[in-house]
């Protein structure tokens, strides 16, 4: 391991072990201190971030993107504080911090033994959502994680994850499909980060306006299983509790090759997550590169950033 990769994970052992026993409003103010030091830095994610914003608000002026990076930096943060102190909240705790609207377009797939996917953008706090629904909903579920650098820190990530309740797979080697489509089979339920393709297999998509490439498996995983497939997307507000909308579900259109519905419903999926995302840009953590302009010419996946899932 390098000496950068021995940096990275012993701060983010640092985080979870220290940062999840400061008292409540300590952490809150720590997370919010660094995300304005990072803000004003002006570094790469930050650029990127504000670049990713001026899709969304093609309107807005440079003053109204700075305002809304320096939002986006603390809504970053504030996930990364509720992360790492996550694993010290009571169940009581989780039960209150998320309050979801529509929930019964979940409740009901769970009730019917559909199988049911959850698709999400990379917004507010997914891992919240998720412990919320393993511990109010009492349903445990599967995700994919990203191979992260070092392996030691993917392995921190999938010992916090399983810590609350959800079973992870990797996303590489070539068995995380299989797996999924037995889970969802049997019933189960399955929950996938599905903006940012990550593979050489995502489906185009417009994307406020632009082209991008997104995930094909959660719109497979729906026509192969008969799965309910349901876009969530998540934001805060001022208060401790964050705040979520389960959104109707896409439909598997009833004509056209398995090539043709997978575009169909995984356009279906990028207009539900705008719609979330335009209401509440600055809880969209995207500092990465996401449309095709911004990628290389040949349009190669991106690949995976150090400490980010």
């Amino acid at each position: 391991m390098s000496l950068r990769d021995q940096l990275t994970d012993a701060l983010y052992g640092l985080g979870w072990g220290t940062v999840k026993k400061l008292p409540e409003p300590a952490a809150v103010r720590l997370g919010r201190s660094i995300a304005d030091l990072a803000w004003k830095r002006r570094g790469k994610g930050v650029q990127r971030l504000e670049s990713n914003y001026a899709r969304v608000l093609p309107d807005a002026s440079p003053e109204r993107l700075a305002e809304l990076s320096r939002a986006g930096m603390r809504s970053y943060l504030r996930y990364w504080m509720e992360s790492f102190r996550l694993p010290a909240w009571s169940a009581e705790r989780i039960k209150g911090g998320f309050d979801p609207k529509d929930v019964h377009y979940l409740t009901d797939g769970i009730a019917s033994d559909q199988g049911v996917i959850l698709a999400l953008p990379h917004m507010a706090n997914w891992d919240l959502a998720g412990a919320w629904v393993t511990t109010k909903l009492e349903t445990p579920f599967t995700t994919v994680a990203e191979r992260l650098k070092p392996e030691t820190l993917y392995d921190r990530f999938v010992a916090y994850r399983e810590g609350l309740g959800m079973e992870v797979l990797p996303h590489s080697g070539g068995t995380a499909f299989g797996t999924l489509a037995r889970r969802l089979r049997d019933g189960g339920l399955v929950c996938l980060v599905a903006e940012r393709d990550l593979s050489s297999s995502g489906v185009e998509v417009e994307f406020f306006g632009e082209a991008t490439r997104m995930p094909a498996g959660p719109a497979l995983l729906a026509q192969q299983t008969g799965a309910l497939l349901l876009p969530v997307t998540l934001w805060y507000d001022d208060s401790p509790v964050m705040q979520g909308r389960v959104h109707p579900p896409v439909e598997v259109p009833e004509t056209g090759s398995r090539a043709e519905k997978t575009s169909v419903m995984t356009q279906a999926l990028a207009d539900a997550f705008a719609t979330g995302i335009a209401d509440h840009p600055e809880d969209w953590h995207m500092l990465q590169r996401l449309w095709l302009k911004d990628l290389d010419p040949a349009h190669k996946p991106p690949a995976p950033e150090k400490g980010v899932s």
